[in-house]
């Protein structure tokens, strides 16, 4: 990725999905203090809504101020995800269940120079997941059913962050694990105690008056229950 060093944990990645799109360079301009910003692609078929596609993400590299965290909730990841790596992305996440070979896509994109990410839905079970922590650098476990930005954050989805934090201490994993949806002030703290390190925030940071004082109030918030 193109800065040399991780920021540390919690990490705060503001989703594009909740900026301006007619105004997009000047949002982004405003989460300069984030540590990425969460990109959501969405192809109208693995989810019902449609974002974007490798154009908009190859303008949205080249003017980000912090590096992008990709979220493809997209069919035939296998084939589409590396595309997103070669543009830059600092990191790209592809769905535990629309890929056909996860490991295999990960260790693509980890050769070609990003971060690889796995991301899971409310329903989906992690416990799978165990025997290959380390191919990932990053597991999401989604807090609502993807889409759709704007919606309520599901605390049943904690009992399956917290399994997957407890085994990645147990077995020594430095993987990140990420939750987005419905993370706001008020919720933050539940998924930092059950195991979160790093946070996709959308109306909580774009709705805000002052991006940057609701990014650092995020981060302050996590860091008080962080692990």
């Amino acid at each position: 990725m193109p800065q040399t060093e991780l920021p540390s944990a919690p990490r705060i990645n503001p989703s594009i999905l909740a900026a301006d799109f007619v105004n997009l360079q000047a949002d982004l301009e405003r989460i300069a203090t984030a540590d990425f910003v969460h990109v959501d692609v969405m192809d109208n078929h693995f989810v019902p809504n449609l974002t974007f596609g490798p154009q908009m993400v190859e303008r949205i590299q080249a003017t980000s101020p912090v590096p992008l965290d990709v979220h493809l909730m997209i069919d035939d990841p296998d084939r589409w995800a590396p595309g997103y790596a070669e543009l830059g992305a600092a990191s790209v996440t592809f769905h535990l269940e629309a890929a056909t070979d996860p490991v295999a896509l990960a260790r693509k994109l980890r050769q070609i120079g990003a971060r690889a990410g796995v991301a899971v839905k409310p329903d989906t079970p992690v416990e799978g997941l165990f025997d290959v922590l380390d191919e990932f650098d990053q597991i999401l476990v989604m807090t609502v059913e993807p889409g759709f930005g704007g919606q309520s954050f599901r605390a049943d989805t904690m009992p399956k962050l917290r399994l997957l934090s407890e085994e990645a201490r147990r077995r020594g994993s430095q993987v990140w694990l990420q939750v987005d949806g419905g993370i706001s002030e008020s919720t933050i703290a539940q998924a930092a105690e059950a195991g979160a390190d790093t946070f996709v925030a959308g109306s909580a940071v774009f709705g805000a008056e002052h991006p940057d004082a609701a990014i650092a109030s995020l981060r302050a918030g996590a860091a008080r229950h962080v692990h």
